[in-house]
């Protein structure tokens, strides 16, 4: 539990405590001598320096004790030469010495994990539980926990927090975002990414929150969990509370300002080294234009970067208010590259009634996007270009040298303006109404808008595009809304040792969606840019386009939960979605879940366990889910379009284009549904440890692909159908541990391990048929039009790469393949049949670690993840090393001395084991108490992406698995191949400052 949560649950019981210990003094002061006392004061903090108040304070031996006010202080008369013992819910007790000296005393208390599980709140989707009593899987991270840092994408605060949870950041790109995948994915054609729910409000942008507005963020993994979600809950549910108002006044400043560069570039021949090998070879044919340029480093910048979050929290006892604003300007390590943020959030809560039995709750976030996207082009091109091309010519322009994929990327960068922007709002308002003692209802009405504008020009004097269309110029627009209401009621009640908890609800969701778009060329003036379109004498069919869809989704929903005497404990869920996606004879899913936990060690026959296990829970869960993102608008019905075919009108004497269908109606069409079922222990040890284990396995069938189907009796050449089935299964370990518990010294760490193994189980049947979907496209590789690196196909996992397994070198350095027979043949001797498993992109293993030290008002963070086990295609060192290039293109430096003269070929012989450690980040800070409430001010500096531990070849092992534009979000274009896609992640060093200024 975080401190604004402690002081939210103490303070109700403050007044109720005081006057017990009030009443304990009364009686104990007639024995009470005044010989050998002192009057003792202090304020007693938690491990983060907040103030704790309602914490025991007690004269060891004697019933002599109060508690600390609200500000954390306390007052107490104790012997001389005895102690006391201070202690607070969730922590461990502390035992303080007294002397004559002792006056004015802090007393810092440390976590315990064991307190904190019994009084931690988690988000279960629909309400909260304390994690004590949790069924189902469930991580959770509170925001002391989060990856800090420059945070451009609210995603990576969780990278390697919480196990089996992957987030791929595949670029270094400020505007590029992540991929999130929760124990493996679950579909081949929809979003594999989980649920995010804000403050309730379900199938949010996560970015619509900064990270300083984070109070915690619960992730749901199995079914069990997810169910209430249904038909949006089969790849897990993120669960993010905001920070709100509490109680008394606080401003709170938090800056940094950092520096970040390009650690690592492919490793290239210098001019000086091109020169050396034209003079040994003697080639004829090579040009030396007299310059010296590394390509890479002329495209790459230093990037100065800054964040600063404002927030004022106002709170009473009856109400709340909080407010923050936030800056952030994130600029990349290529120029031209970066991206500006500016953001805010309010959020306020009233009661009403004497016995509050009516509680009012809004929030307001919003923030405002602006960057300038690059030609992903350049990166090739900086692979390509001769070292002795100069980037400027005698006059100051810039160098240009005729040739295939030769263009030069520094004028690719500069003659070209690009402008996005982006404008996201999430609104909600929300009523909590008690009656009749045991119930309370719920309403809760949202809105979240989300808008992209865009505008492209590309010169008349610009290379390619811009000279080859006599300039270019584009606008876009594209938006949503999301319209979301929900009623639901809880009911709770205690009767002895038994309690019960029920939910019942209804969900209505409205998405409408729209854009345009318009291009234009031919330009006879430059002046206007992208601001006038109509400028442009080159008009062709599809330069104007615009698009509007909607959709609907309306859910019944209930949840009981059961425990008797704090030890067996149960829950029951199920979900029913009407979604107007599905086909007609589908329109409708049920989602059904249960779970159940035993607490052994609450049992009277393990009291003998105590000292050593502290807690000790076993969980078992089963639940269905679905996932309808696959399922666009009006795939279930039979669609006209405009195509290639025109006709003449005789009533206008004009030729028009025709319309013909394009889409075969389905009406089964239905979501994918995951069946999963998990079995997990919760456990403390020698009350320093806490972790969790966790089995899973789980099931997608009706799985969404695009078939070919005949014609006729079909309009339409393909069908979308559900057919297709998939499973993921493995296991996860989190452990927590203090290390070190002292007054002045403290360590822990924690450790996430996660292991999952994919596989397509069915792929066709008796109407639908497929043997193998090709997958991972080499097209845009010289002489590669049309391959493809893997395959999906049954009894693999998606990410598969097929091919032919190389065997090294021939004397005269060609490379040598294996036929299926096991035998060393030529090239030429290759057939299709000698294809074979070359390995696949999902790792074995999965790796988080954290370690935090404490010494005084010193701090030292570090934070590392990992994967290992994957493969990856190096499709640029496959290309780069290719004999033909020299001396026009350049080559890695390491090609010299290979011996290679095979033309490029995809085999296994470019296949690299992508295994990595990431040194995340480390940090080291001073926090400097001010003396006024607990208002403190924490200096640090930071470091991020310090080292990467692996084999790999390429810039970065950590590679995406989307298509290299970050639109298709399937992991079927383009995954684990790096090609060309290589913006460098930089190493970045931050100084920061956190102010915090309470009243």
């Amino acid at each position: 539990m975080n401190s604004k949560n402690k002081k939210i649950v103490l303070h109700q019981m403050w007044t109720t405590k005081s006057l017990v210990f009030m009443i304990f003094m009364l009686f104990l002061s007639a024995g009470m001598f005044a010989q050998g006392k002192k009057l003792v004061t202090g304020t007693v903090y938690d491990n983060t320096g907040t103030v704790l108040p309602g914490a025991s304070v007690i004269e060891s031996g004697t019933r002599n004790a109060t508690t600390t006010d609200f500000d954390g202080k306390f007052n107490l008369e104790v012997a001389v030469g005895g102690s006391i013992e201070v202690s607070f819910i969730g922590s461990t007790t502390q035992k303080v010495q007294i002397t004559a000296a002792s006056s004015k005393l802090e007393v810092r208390l440390q976590n315990d994990g064991y307190q904190l599980a019994e009084v931690q709140v988690v988000s279960v989707g629909y309400g909260t539980q304390k994690k004590s009593d949790l069924t189902g899987a469930i991580s959770t991270v509170t925001a002391d926990n989060l990856v800090k840092g420059t945070i451009s994408s609210t995603e990576q605060v969780l990278q390697g927090k919480v196990a089996g949870l992957n987030i791929i950041r595949p670029s270094g790109d400020p505007a590029a975002g992540a991929t999130l995948r929760l124990r493996g994915g679950t579909s081949l054609t929809a979003s594999n990414s989980p649920l995010i729910v804000v403050d309730g409000i379900a199938g949010v942008d996560i970015n619509v929150v900064q990270p300083a507005d984070i109070k915690s963020i619960d992730v749901l993994k199995d079914a069990s969990a997810t169910a209430i979600y249904g038909s949006r809950g089969a790849n897990g549910v993120i669960i993010i509370t905001t920070k709100s108002g509490t109680k008394g006044v606080s401003v709170v400043y938090s800056g940094l300002s950092s520096v970040g560069y390009v650690a690592d570039n492919l490793d290239l021949l210098s001019a000086n080294q091109w020169r050396g090998y034209v003079r040994q070879t003697g080639n004829m044919d090579a040009v030396d234009y007299g310059g010296n340029t590394n390509w890479q480093k002329a495209i790459e910048q230093t990037a100065i970067s800054q964040s600063h979050t404002l927030s004022i929290n106002s709170g009473k006892v009856d109400s709340g208010f909080r407010a923050s604003i936030a800056y952030l300007n994130n600029e990349g390590v290529i120029k031209k590259s970066g991206l500006e943020r500016i953001s805010g959030n309010v959020s306020a809560y009233q009661y009403l009634g004497d016995n509050k039995d009516v509680k009012f709750d809004m929030g307001l976030f919003a923030n405002i996007d602006k960057w300038h996207p690059i030609d992903y082009r350049i990166f090739e091109r900086a692979y390509n270009l001769n070292p002795t091309i100069p980037v400027y010519d005698a006059n100051g322009n810039f160098t240009s040298v005729g040739g295939n994929i030769y263009e030069n990327p520094v004028e690719i960068l500069t003659n070209r303006t690009v402008d996005n922007e982006r404008h996201r709002l999430l609104g909600y308002f929300k009523t909590e109404v008690k009656f009749l003692n045991d119930f309370q209802a719920v309403a809760n009405i949202s809105l979240e808008h989300n808008a992209v504008a865009g505008g492209t020009y590309k010169p008349t004097y610009a290379i390619m595009e811009g000279r080859t269309e006599v300039g270019y110029a584009q606008r876009t627009y594209a938006e949503y809304t999301n319209a979301q209401g929900e009623l639901y009621v809880n009911y709770s009640k205690v009767f002895g040792k038994h309690s019960v908890s029920a939910l019942a609800g209804y969900s209505y969701l409205e998405n409408i969606y729209q854009g345009f778009g318009a291009q234009r060329s031919g330009f006879v003036s430059d002046a206007f840019g992208y601001n006038n379109l109509g400028a442009g004498y080159n008009y062709r069919l599809g330069d104007v386009y615009s698009y509007k869809g909607k959709s609907n989704l309306v859910s019944f929903y209930a949840r009981a939960n059961y425990n008797y005497d704090g030890k067996y404990l149960l829950t029951a869920t199920v979900r029913r979605d009407g979604s107007s996606r599905f086909g007609e004879n589908n329109k409708w899913g049920t989602f059904p879940s249960a779970s159940a936990a035993w607490k052994i060690s609450n049992e009277d026959f393990m009291s003998g366990t105590k000292d050593w296990l502290g807690s000790l829970k076993l969980r078992v869960g089963y639940g269905v889910t679905g996932n309808q993102d696959g399922i666009g608008e009006y795939k279930s019905l039979s669609i006209l379009g405009v195509g290639n075919d025109s006709y003449y009108d005789p009533v206008t004497g004009t030729w028009s284009l025709a319309y013909s269908p394009k889409q075969n109606p389905n009406p089964d069409l239905k979501w994918e549904s995951t069946r999963q079922i998990n079995v997990g222990i919760d456990f403390g040890l020698f009350d320093r440890i806490t972790g969790s284990f966790e089995w899973y396995q789980k099931n997608t069938d009706d799985l969404l692909y695009t078939y070919e189907v005949p014609q006729p009796p079909y309009l339409v050449g393909t069908m979308l159908a559900n057919v297709g089935e998939m499973s993921n299964k493995g296991v996860e370990l989190t452990l927590n541990a203090d290390i070190v518990r002292g007054d002045k010294f403290t360590w822990n760490a924690n450790l996430t391990l996660g292991h999952n193994i994919q596989k397509i189980e069915k792929l066709s049947n008796p109407t639908y048929k497929t043997d193998v979907i090709y997958s991972g496209s080499l097209h845009g590789l010289a002489g590669m039009s049309g391959q493809y690196s893997q395959v999906i196909a049954e009894g693999y996992p998606v990410g598969t790469f097929w091919g032919f397994r190389n065997a090294g070198l021939d004397e005269n350095g060609k490379i040598q393949y294996y036929n299926a027979a096991g035998n060393v043949v030529a090239e030429s001797a290759l057939v299709d049949a000698d294809k074979t498993d070359l390995g696949n992109i999902q790792p074995d293993l999965t790796m988080g670690i954290g370690m935090n030290f404490t010494y005084g008002n010193f701090d030292l963070g570090i934070t590392g993840y990992g994967m290992f086990g994957q493969k990856a295609l190096n499709a640029t060192n496959m290309m780069l090393n290719d004999p033909t290039r020299l001396p026009s293109y350049n080559v890695p430096d390491d090609f010299l001395g290979s011996g290679i003269t095979s033309s490029p070929k995809y085999s296994d012989y470019w296949i690299e084991d992508a295994s990595f450690f990431r040194l995340q980040t480390l940090s080291v800070g001073y926090t400097m108490p001010l003396g006024f409430k607990n208002s403190k001010l924490r200096m640090y500096i930071m470091g991020e992406n310090l080292a990467v531990f692996t084999k790999y070849k390429g810039v970065d092992p950590e590679i995406g698995l989307n298509a290299q534009d970050g639109v298709d979000q399937t992991g079927l274009a383009s995954p684990g191949i790096d090609k060309y896609n290589n913006y460098p992640r930089p190493t970045t060093i931050s100084v920061g400052l956190n102010f915090t200024l309470n009243n």
